[in-house]
């Protein structure tokens, strides 16, 4: 590919998303087949799990065995050496709606989103929870009134959660313990909604940040759910750089490949489950840039 295309890697899948870099591949679940599958650059792919409950945040251990959300479920797998499947954390009691995406720290504690709302049956706008897993799988709530919580990224002490409906990147401080504390805006796109209503609330949205991916020159690549493109933005949100996906979809995004400098897209025509569940139309994007990862995921 060249220094600028945009080229599709993979296709014929129904909804990709949270892409992790991994040993050599890029992981990324598929909603809608149950997979959870890992990529080379070839398009060649090998499935790694298959998670009824759907999975969606994907993330790794110190040891290297995978966490696997399962959205449905309101549970965090864990991904055994042998490819067993068993239950890291049940996360049932102290969220209501459907899990979102994951971010694994460097310790093994993990944060998760959650939707807050039925957003595919059109239900009212709710602010919701982030929900910290200690190493040992023991989960508790430490942040609340988000909107929308979706990609993550954590590097240098500081978490920063895409909070999709609320239009910005949130910023805290991470304690030792995981706890999170001086909670700011990142970057700011445009006022959140003053409506509950999820069509008034998306006509209203500059940016619609979903998922995102962190560069070494402490810059984060943010998934624009809405306008089919990737920004390249400055912490306060002085947008960079800012590449097309020309007219597709893109929910989720992760910088990898060998030297760190592929920019990795999950994209689709749109979000909607009624259109994308039985359809095979999501792709895995790719295309290069100057600046490497770094951070986590």
């Amino acid at each position: 590919m060249g220094e600028r295309d945009v080229d599709v890697v993979s296709d014929g899948w129904s909804f990709l998303e949270c892409p992790r870099w991994h040993e050599g591949r890029l992981w990324v679940s598929d909603f809608y087949t149950g997979k959870v599958v890992a990529i080379d650059d070839a398009g060649h792919h090998e499935v790694m799990a298959e998670v009824p409950g759907q999975p969606s945040g994907l993330g790794f251990l110190p040891d290297g065995r995978a966490l696997i959300v399962s959205m449905r479920e309101r549970r965090v797998l864990r991904r055994e050496r042998d490819g067993e499947l068993v239950e890291h954390a049940d996360l049932s009691g102290l969220v209501g709606s459907l899990l979102n995406d994951m971010v694994v720290d460097d310790r093994g504690g993990a944060y998760v989103g959650n939707f807050g709302f039925d957003l595919m049956a059109g239900a009212p706008i709710a602010a919701t929870t982030l929900v910290h897993i200690d190493p040992d799988g023991t989960p508790q709530t430490i942040a609340d009134d988000l909107l929308f919580p979706n990609g993550m990224v954590l590097r240098g002490g500081v978490l920063v959660v895409a909070e999709t409906f609320g239009a910005r990147l949130t910023a805290f401080d991470v304690a030792a313990d995981g706890g999170l504390a001086h909670r700011r805006d990142w970057a700011r796109f445009s006022p959140p909604p003053t409506t509950a209503d999820v069509d008034e609330a998306l006509g209203g949205l500059a940016v619609a940040p979903d998922g995102i991916a962190g560069d070494a020159e402490g810059a984060i690549w943010v998934a624009d759910a809405l306008h089919a493109r990737l920004l390249r933005v400055g912490e306060g949100g002085e947008v960079l750089e800012e590449r097309s996906t020309g007219g597709i979809g893109v929910f989720a995004c992760m910088l990898g490949g060998e030297d760190g400098r592929t920019l990795y897209a999950c994209a689709a025509p749109s979000f909607a489950e009624h259109e994308r569940r039985d359809a095979r139309e999501a792709v895995l994007l790719a295309t290069r840039v100057d600046v490497p990862h770094a951070g986590l995921p």
